[in-house]
């Protein structure tokens, strides 16, 4: 017996009706973000693995277990994407936004991709709606304020109920050296008992043992942390850090500090925050950003000049889950074109479509009950019926599939007829 070949592990078929439910978030999505000037841009499914390397740092978890590389193509070293910031400042470097604009605002909806062992909500193909603002003017709380609002009226519009945004901050880059160095002095005494996963990141980036789950780890954490409500800022930072949330407060945004809410990339700085919601088991982020005030001159862009940015991802399956199971909207076609002869049909339902109005037709001889059981199963509105008398007198009998009337209208009138009754 031939081999039935699956979908591969850790991925799904997004089927037809249910394409119609990512249709409807897309639209969505896209009506939210331009309302807040967003641009949509598109950049490749896969890029030179440096780059992840160097935005995401060598000791992420996305570089040293998740990047997907292509085999074809070991000796160029690319990686399929397991993120988006990194292409899109990539992209805004290379196409001189930087120094064309003040500030860049972009989103993007796409595939990114994890080579980590799937999980519930955690696929290997996964999809996301990003944003990022990048640029000279892109330094501002009230920028950070804007796309957290941004992040959460986003949810409330796809309809998950009680997201909760846990924000955080990690201070500048030479807070984060001061910290790096506070943290592995303090965690160091403790270095032996800690989890293998923590040890590792002793060496790499210790921020990411604040947020470790063993619980062993966790008691280690607040012992080090002792009576502190956060990281050990700098004065600036802390004043940075409390606009963000005095702007928060005055959108009527509800949020809790979380000071061991870190992230897991290099190229953070300042906020960084994290949404979750219910359903969603141990892994219950819906979505999750921060700001990266070094990243544009650490991939390529002028030393001299101060870039700022901050962004974010939702994840469109976390977001299905988190929302619930919504029934997919019932999609109509227009008109199904019933006829004795197929030729009959054919080139009215081509006349029709050029037209815009969306026509089906039976491409196998077949009963009219049979052309009329499916134009019901295709959801069609109208049927527009050519027999033998119809063709003879130029004319068809349409048919309204909900209301059963039907009108005989001439051929040379039928599209006119058709729009009117379908507005």
């Amino acid at each position: 017996m031939d081999k039935k070949f699956a979908v591969p592990r850790g991925t799904s078929d997004i089927l037809p009706d249910r394409v119609l439910l990512w249709e409807r978030l897309e639209t969505a999505a896209r009506r939210v973000l331009k309302s807040y000037g967003c641009r949509e841009i598109r950049t490749p499914m896969y890029e030179e693995t440096a780059l992840f390397k160097r935005s995401l740092g060598q000791t992420s978890d996305i570089v040293n277990k998740q990047l997907l590389a292509l085999a074809a193509a070991k000796e160029e070293g690319y990686a399929l994407r397991p993120e988006g910031t990194a292409a899109v400042v990539r992209s805004y470097l290379e196409n001189s936004f930087d120094k064309n604009e003040l500030l860049s605002k972009f989103f993007y909806i796409g595939p990114m991709f994890r080579g980590e062992r799937p999980q519930k909500g955690r696929l290997r193909q996964f999809h996301q709606i990003g944003v990022e603002a990048i640029g000279i003017d892109g330094a501002s709380a009230f920028l950070d304020a804007e796309i957290l609002a941004l992040a959460m009226h986003l949810l409330e519009e796809f309809g998950v109920q009680g997201p909760k945004l846990k924000i955080n901050s990690l201070g500048s880059r030479e807070d984060k050296e001061h910290i790096s160095a506070w943290l592995r002095a303090e965690l160091g005494k403790y270095k032996s008992d800690l989890c293998e996963n923590c040890r590792s990141r002793f060496e790499g980036n210790v921020f990411r043992v604040l947020d470790c789950k063993n619980e062993f780890c966790k008691k280690v954490v607040r012992a080090v942390m002792g009576g502190q409500k956060g990281l050990p800022l700098s004065e600036s930072s802390l004043d940075y850090f409390k606009s963000v949330q005095n702007t928060l407060e005055n959108l009527k945004i509800n949020f809790e500090v979380s000071p061991y809410l870190v992230r897991g990339l290099d190229y953070y700085t300042h906020t960084v925050f994290e949404i979750t919601a219910q359903g969603l088991g141990s892994q219950d982020a819906v979505g999750a950003g921060g700001r990266y005030d070094r990243l544009v001159h650490d991939l390529g862009g002028d030393g001299k000049t101060k870039f700022g940015g901050i962004g974010f991802a939702l994840g469109i399956e976390r977001i299905f889950l988190a929302a619930g199971d919504t029934a997919a909207p019932v999609q109509s076609l227009d008109v199904f074109v019933v006829a004795t002869q197929a030729q009959d049909a054919f080139g009215l339902a081509q006349q029709l479509r050029r037209a815009g109005i969306s026509a089906d037709m039976g491409f196998s001889a077949a009963s009219f009950k049979s052309q009329m059981n499916r134009a019901n199963k295709l959801n069609a509105r109208f049927a527009l019926i050519l027999g033998e008398e119809e063709l003879k007198n130029k004319s068809a009998a349409v048919k309204n599939m909900q209301t059963s009337v039907q009108e005989i209208v001439a051929l040379e009138n039928i599209i006119e007829y058709l729009r009117k009754a379908l507005s």
